[in-house]
């Protein structure tokens, strides 16, 4: 797996909002899209943050409505990231010490270019998908 790098199975483009976005409307957004999780940037583009699927646990958890949250309010502003040159043994490894299941790709001169994800790297693993670049967003 030494020679496998994220760029090969990350999947692109990434879907993004802005932090005042309706956390409602993320939802949609993921659920229209068949992703887990939605990439916060700010007006330049930049990573503030990420929405997950498992955020929306926690908003469920807390019986709130998502009619009077915005994404702000529950999205993760400490996010792990990855390069697309990194092997995917490293991120698998990011992964598992994070506990977390989304790693957004990013770039010095691009922003985020990418979103690696446990299903990606499942389907890499289980011979179900090839390493291709530019897949849609899982």
């Amino acid at each position: 797996m030494d020679d496998i790098f994220v760029g090969r199975l990350m999947s692109s483009p990434v879907t993004t909002v802005s932090a005042d976005t309706p956390a409602e409307r993320a939802a949609e957004l993921m659920l229209d899209a068949g992703i887990s999780s939605v990439v916060v940037t700010d007006d330049e583009g930049g990573l503030v943050g990420i929405l997950t699927s498992t955020d929306f646990v926690a908003i469920a958890a807390a019986d709130e409505s998502t009619e009077t949250l915005s994404v702000a309010d529950y999205m993760t502003t400490d996010v792990v990231t990855t390069t697309a040159n990194e092997p995917i043994e490293g991120v698998a490894d990011l992964l598992i010490e994070h506990g977390i299941h989304h790693v957004p790709v990013v770039d010095d001169t691009e922003g985020v270019v990418g979103m690696l994800t446990t299903t990606d790297l499942t389907a890499y693993l289980s011979g179900i998908e090839d390493p291709t670049p530019a897949r849609a967003s899982k």
